[in-house]
């Protein structure tokens, strides 16, 4: 006396029907996610490899004789407290300090300071990495000068290349 127990099924919706709410049936209105814009932003959106650092010419940069810590933050897309921290890390980087403690950075800091960030962040070096760099190639300042004016020529000539 064996009894048939097989086992009860429901299907609520079909597998190409949308969703309904419960109670109503209505379809239901599914609004598109939108990506938060809390929290941290990604590596790719804050480096991005199109040379983000917004440094201005060496005519430009030269008049001014001191640059706040802001403006500089700024030219290299940088949070304030990143350039603190390579400021007291590297001894390169001598900023002015006037009584209250606000930095001041001269045009030659700004200078060394696009340096460490090639190192950092474009060669992908760690700070104690840079420190070592810069101290066995004393020569590190002059070839990275030659490596941006030689890149500002070919910006120029590709530039050239596309108005023919």
């Amino acid at each position: 006396m064996a009894k048939d127990l097989s086992q009860i099924t429901f299907e609520f919706s079909k597998k190409d029907e949308s969703p309904k709410e419960f109670l109503s049936g209505q379809p239901l209105q599914t609004l598109p996610k939108t990506k938060s814009t809390r929290g941290r932003k990604s590596l790719k959106e804050l480096y991005n490899d199109d040379d983000p650092v917004e440094l201005p010419e060496d005519e430009i940069l030269f008049q001014k004789a001191y640059y706040g810590i802001g403006e500089v933050a700024q030219m290299f897309k940088l949070n304030v407290s990143q350039v603190r921290l390579w400021e007291n890390e590297f001894d390169i980087l001598e900023p002015k300090k006037n009584r209250k403690g606000d930095r001041y950075f001269r045009p030659v800091d700004i200078k060394n300071l696009q340096l460490i960030y090639d190192l950092i962040r474009r060669r992908k070096f760690t700070m104690e990495g840079a420190k070592e760099f810069m101290k066995k190639n004393e020569k590190a300042k002059e070839a990275h000068e030659l490596i941006a004016s030689l890149q500002k020529i070919k910006t120029f000539v590709m530039e050239l290349k596309a108005n023919l």
